[in-house]
């Protein structure tokens, strides 16, 4: 055969004929796919292709035809940042200590974002429009970044990676007003947590009016890749960044937080990179989620995955099995600190509030602004509601389990059925061993974080580094939230002598959970340290005096509920202690609902900014400071 003969004995012809085959080949080894990213803002899977019959989305629905539809594809975070901020680290958000909502954390050095890498190995990287990451850039991520970022502005023949994010759906498009629904809000599905009014149907079908906009904009990209004539050179993916913008989806790692649509077209000339199965019209049950995606590019494009990233590949020569459990997690949004965390096998969803004692729906300016919520909560104040319709504006149980089959509105909380024990302990324990395997750093206060960072990158905290011992830590705040109604269970006494044992624990992070659960609880009066609680008011770790003084004013003598009040407003100066003490010192301090006229006037004279703090989080302690103020 032609390809088997000795180069130095052919002549003429034939030897030119081998050296043009041995190029072609060469270059075909070499070659690279195009990816296209569409990725869309604040919607779940309200698509036409999904089976949502309300829906409009004609373009995606075509796009859904000659694509693979996942059909249980997770965000990990129900909001953008900390999203982001796992989609394109390929980490967990809270294994970098990013999870809180709008904040800058160091990565650790050496480590590579992955359109780094791909710019690395050629291919050009536009991004187009958001970036939005929670952490401090590594260097040039994009060769464009920005709303004009597209394929077009490459070298000619070079292989791109490109990126278009669309914004029409985003929450705030939702509630502008004046809109004339196209979407007939009579006739809009409604889930079972949200009341049925006027207000709460307009924004639904708003909602569905801004799918069928953003639905546009994907049309005209992909006639776009069509007109340049790349379709049959490009691997095409379309998500959304998380769930719904709706109140109880967007910031909720409930399934309606972070369900995302995810369709990936792979045309015939790489075809062989495609997932097993593949086939146009397509639908996998695979779990796939945020984490899994940079993994995913890089196997694609035929680079390695480093050892850093936590995510499954789904496609490429690197694909590798699908996992048992996707992850999502909660941390402060905005605002207002909460701890949640959650995990599904498909099935079923688990999830770990661990911070019972916060009501779901605690106050958030961006979120008050959408109508639902605002006459979602009038209505419980006035007592117009019944379950499922009232939960969202109490305490949260320490455990919740839904069938996401049978309820996929995810309201009848089946954590202590004991049908369904053996799933909620399996679910459980993946949850607990993911916190471990990602030394999840959400479980330290933020201020507490930052403070024992201070100019490191929290991830290359190893297992025997003094700064996190997670295994303790973790316990601390498992034993902290069992909380329930009954605070005189018998059950709980264990966990209430435990955690008063703990207040002089040598790590801050242990006593910051051991003083919230003794303030979730209540503190046993006959514990030898009870006469001592008053001296954690002068912990040298914030966080500690905060979790003290919520505990003291609650349950404290009249003494001792004076000094945490005047510990709360000295930790509410941030020019004092910092932003992020501040805010807890703040949403601690309006959850307690005091009415004072004398706090009134002490908070008038906090600042309400800084200019050391960054424009993205400048205003949260002025916003917590006015609805305080409002309120009284």
């Amino acid at each position: 055969m032609l390809n088997q003969t000795p180069l130095r004995f052919l002549t003429g012809t034939a030897a030119v004929f081998v050296v043009i085959l041995g190029s072609i080949q060469a270059q075909e080894s070499e070659a690279r796919p195009n990816i296209l990213w569409i990725t869309s803002e604040d919607n779940g899977p309200h698509l036409g292709c999904y089976g949502d019959e309300y829906a409009t989305t004609p373009n995606l629905d075509r796009l859904s035809a000659r694509s693979l539809r996942y059909a249980r594809a997770w965000s990990n975070a129900p909001v953008c940042a900390p999203a982001r901020t796992t989609l394109i680290t390929g980490v967990h958000a809270p294994s970098l200590g990013a999870l809180n909502m709008r904040s800058k954390i160091n990565l650790p050095e050496g480590m590579r974002l992955f359109p780094q890498r791909l710019r690395e190995a050629g291919y050009y990287c536009s991004n187009r429009s958001k970036e939005d990451y929670n952490f401090h850039k590594p260097g040039k991520i994009w060769d464009f970044s920005g709303g004009k970022g597209h394929w077009r502005q490459r070298a000619e023949g070079q292989p791109f990676f490109s990126v278009f994010n669309f914004t029409i759906s985003h929450e705030s498009r939702i509630r502008t007003r004046p809109h004339e629904a196209v979407h007939d809000p009579k006739t809009v599905p409604l889930p079972a947590y949200h009341p049925d009014t006027p207000e709460v149907r307009q924004d639904w079908a708003q909602y569905h009016d801004k799918i069928s906009e953003m639905d546009a904009q994907v049309g005209g990209v992909l006639a776009q890749l069509e007109a340049d004539g790349l379709a049959d050179d490009t691997i095409v993916f379309y998500f959304s960044d998380h769930g719904s913008g709706m109140p109880r989806s967007k910031r909720w790692p409930y399934n309606s937080g972070l369900h995302v649509p995810m369709l990936v077209h792979f045309p015939e000339r790489w075809a062989h990179l495609a997932p097993e199965g593949y086939e146009a019209g397509g639908v996998s049950n695979r779990l796939v989620s945020f984490v899994d995606l940079a993994p995913t590019v890089l196997s694609l494009a035929g680079l390695s995955i480093p050892d850093y990233m936590q995510g499954a590949a789904i496609a490429g020569k690197q694909a590798t099995p699908a996992p048992a459990f996707m992850h999502g997690y909660r941390g402060r949004m905005d605002e207002r600190y909460d701890l949640v965390r959650s995990v599904t096998d498909g099935r079923f969803i688990f999830i770990r509030n661990y911070m019972p004692h916060r009501i779901y729906g605690q106050y958030l300016d961006y979120m008050f602004q959408t109508p639902t919520t605002r006459i979602w909560k009038e209505l419980y104040d006035r007592g117009k509601l019944q379950p499922p319709q009232t939960y969202f504006w109490e305490t949260k149980p320490p455990l919740e389990l839904y069938d996401l089959q049978n309820d996929p509105d995810e309201v009848n909380n089946l954590a202590h059925d004991s049908n369904y024990r053996a799933v909620r302990e399996r679910l459980q324990d993946a949850q607990r061993e993911q916190a471990m395997a990602i030394r999840d750093l959400g479980f330290l206060p933020e201020c507490e974080l930052h403070a024992r960072a201070g100019e490191s990158a929290p991830r290359t905290w190893g297992a025997k580094d003094e700064r996190y011992d997670i295994g303790r830590i973790l316990a601390m705040a498992e034993r902290a939230s069992s909380w329930n109604t009954n605070t005189e269970a018998p059950e709980l006494q264990p966990h209430r002598k435990w955690m008063q044992d703990s207040l002089d624990d040598p790590d801050s992070a242990v006593r910051y959970w051991a003083a919230l659960g003794v303030g979730i609880l209540g503190p046993d009066p006959e514990h030898p340290k009870r006469s001592e609680l008053g001296k954690l008011l002068d912990d040298p770790a914030n966080a500690v005096r905060i979790a003290s003084a919520e505990l003291l004013i609650r349950f404290g003598e009249a003494d001792e509920r004076e000094d945490a009040v005047e510990t709360l407003l000295e930790c509410a100066d941030m020019t004092r202690t910092g932003i992020w003490d501040a805010v807890l010192a703040l949403g601690t301090l309006d959850a307690l609902g005091l009415n004072d006229p004398a706090i009134s006037k002490a908070l008038g004279d906090l600042p309400l900014e800084s200019s050391a703090i960054p424009d993205k989080f400048r205003g949260y302690v002025g916003r917590l400071i006015k609805r305080m103020a409002a309120r009284n």
